[in-house]
């Protein structure tokens, strides 16, 4: 384990004890980007909801990824050059400690999460590996399209505007939710005036900040009081937030914020509003991509890919079919 992951672990304890202390609510932080296969038992291999008194700190282990095997026939799908190598390049960014879960983070210097598991089942159903490189957020996309990467992956949502650059094979879907504290009242969100007279973080330059924006005069034309937001760019103090009272609500990602709830003490999923596909980006008109999706359709046909969702405590939530640039809203 490396010096700064000793740290962050330190880090989330502390303050996991400081907010249970103070509010019977401890944390660990998980909502979030980009994307393990270590031994385990199947008795640790979902997050389990909470307990009242404290909140689950584990990481899940379970190994969902080694029996996985390659299918020839989708191998035979990759570009002649990719099959010499057996390696495909993929871009995405570094998610350090466990911040970026249920998607991607780092434990003992592993890369784990469910986005991780994903990529590599569906690297074992092609028969290649993963020639990992990381990037930021803004660059992979162009990355992919000037042929730095073979494959981008970092969460991202296809849009009208992305798929004009790259193409999607989409592995989930994702969107814009709710979590709420043990304090308020609601046990839903279906539309943004549910938070009238309530507080709302999120987190500041997000698709979640415009959301909240656009929708900030609904409560006065409903009669209501209006809601109040508060901005972090980071988790931890908006679940310290929730512990202590000073925040009603989170406004995030679906899957983080669902990850959240069976993790985070006291708390719980209060729904969302829109709903987004997430997929693999691939250069326009690449073979690759409808391998990616011919591979991920392969492990939702054999049960492997509700395996990956049920270890990191979100079974039920992925999708049935995988797409090559689902039509979009946005």
């Amino acid at each position: 384990m490396t010096t700064e992951r000793r740290s962050h672990r330190r880090s989330v304890r502390l303050a996991a004890t400081a907010a249970a202390t103070a509010a019977a609510l401890a944390l660990l932080a998980a909502c979030g980007g980009s994307s393990g296969d270590s031994a385990g038992t199947s008795s640790d291999a979902g997050a389990k909801p909470a307990a009242s008194g404290g909140s689950s700190t584990a990481i899940p282990t379970q190994d969902v990824v080694s029996a996985v095997t390659a299918d020839p026939k989708l191998t035979a799908e990759l570009p002649a050059k990719v099959r010499a190598s057996g390696t495909l390049t993929l871009g995405t960014t570094l998610q350090p400690g466990v911040q970026g879960l249920p998607h991607a983070g780092q434990d003992n210097g592993k890369d784990v999460g469910l986005d991780v598991d994903l990529r590599n089942a569906v690297a074992k159903v092609l028969g290649v590996t993963w020639k990992v490189q990381n990037g930021t957020f803004p660059t992979i996309i162009p990355g992919v399209q000037n042929g730095r990467y073979d494959v981008g992956q970092d969460n991202f949502g296809a849009t009208k505007e992305r798929e004009k650059v790259v193409d999607f094979a989409t592995y989930l879907n994702d969107g814009q939710a709710f979590l709420g504290s043990r304090t308020v009242s609601l046990t839903s969100v279906k539309k943004l005036t549910d938070l009238c007279g309530l507080t709302v973080a999120t987190s500041p330059g997000s698709t979640f900040q415009q959301i909240l924006t656009d929708g900030a005069g609904d409560c006065a034309k409903a009669g209501k009081k209006p809601y109040k937001v508060q901005y972090f760019a980071d988790s931890a103090p908006i679940f310290l937030g929730l512990a202590n009272g000073k925040v009603d609500v989170m406004f995030g990602p679906t899957l983080g914020l669902k990850y959240d709830a069976t993790r985070i003490a006291g708390t719980r999923f209060l729904g969302q509003i829109s709903t987004t596909a997430v997929g693999f980006v691939t250069a326009r008109n690449s073979p690759i991509a409808p391998a990616l999706r011919d591979a991920v359709n392969k492990l939702i046909a054999d049960g492997t890919y509700a395996k990956i969702f049920a270890k990191w405590g979100l079974p039920g939530t992925g999708i049935t079919k995988s797409e090559l640039n689902p039509a979009t809203t946005f």
